[in-house]
């Protein structure tokens, strides 16, 4: 049986590229979350999650970051190419499905198929 698993390159995972993210990165602001992000030099796009902890209940903290890495897994063409992503989420976030965030952020970049590209 075939994984369907992001690798580990595909995610920010120090907190000094959580860091440069929040410091040089550009803003799209949804309801209940954040998009920043920050051209990188790879090829790739990589995802970054963050929860905040007023969101009580490490379940329902988990169930968020799951849902937001699956959207990214399967619709990498709408969030910005060859770019470092952080997704922090804040109190009021109620989406709870894959499609719906992927409608989200599609929205945030004012585009009718939600493709959110910049040159680099």
């Amino acid at each position: 049986m075939e994984r369907y698993r992001l690798p580990k390159t595909a995610f920010v995972r120090k907190g000094w590229e959580y860091d440069a993210v929040y410091r040089g990165g550009r803003r799209l602001h949804g309801v209940g979350f954040t998009i920043i992000y920050l051209l990188n030099s790879t090829e790739n796009n990589r995802l970054g999650i963050s929860v905040h902890r007023k969101l009580r209940g490490a379940v329902k903290r988990n169930r968020i970051k799951r849902i937001i890495r699956e959207c990214f897994r399967l619709h990498r063409d709408i969030f910005p190419q060859k770019a470092d992503i952080v997704f922090a989420v804040r109190p009021g976030f109620a989406l709870s499905s894959p499609e719906q965030i992927r409608q989200a952020v599609g929205s945030l970049c004012g585009t009718p198929c939600g493709v959110c590209n910049e040159k680099a």
